[in-house]
């Protein structure tokens, strides 16, 4: 009955509406179709069991990166301080 609506909410879990989204594969190829959720991107999972092993070992490599090295500090032992007497104010 259209005046149930009217009187209070609508008694459903999903609505009708369908929302375009874009679908992108584990290849990269690309499709647009209709979603329930509004959303502008959905990405498909890359199964990792289908990658050769020096991939795999390089995307692991990205996803969890090395620790930072400490650098090494530097020291002003080399520099003749005679060349920078005209920056020294007096």
């Amino acid at each position: 009955n259209s005046n149930r609506a009217a009187i209070s909410h609508l008694h459903r879990q999903l609505y009708g509406r369908l929302y375009p989204v874009l679908l992108v594969n584990s290849d990269g190829s690309t499709v647009r179709l209709r979603y329930h959720e509004p959303r502008r991107i959905l990405m498909l999972p890359l199964d990792s069991s289908t990658l050769p092993e020096a991939e795999r070992k390089a995307r692991l490599r990205r996803h969890f990166p090395s620790k930072p090295k400490a650098k090494e500090e530097e020291t002003f032992e080399g520099i003749d301080l005679d060349t920078y007497k005209k920056f020294w104010k007096k």
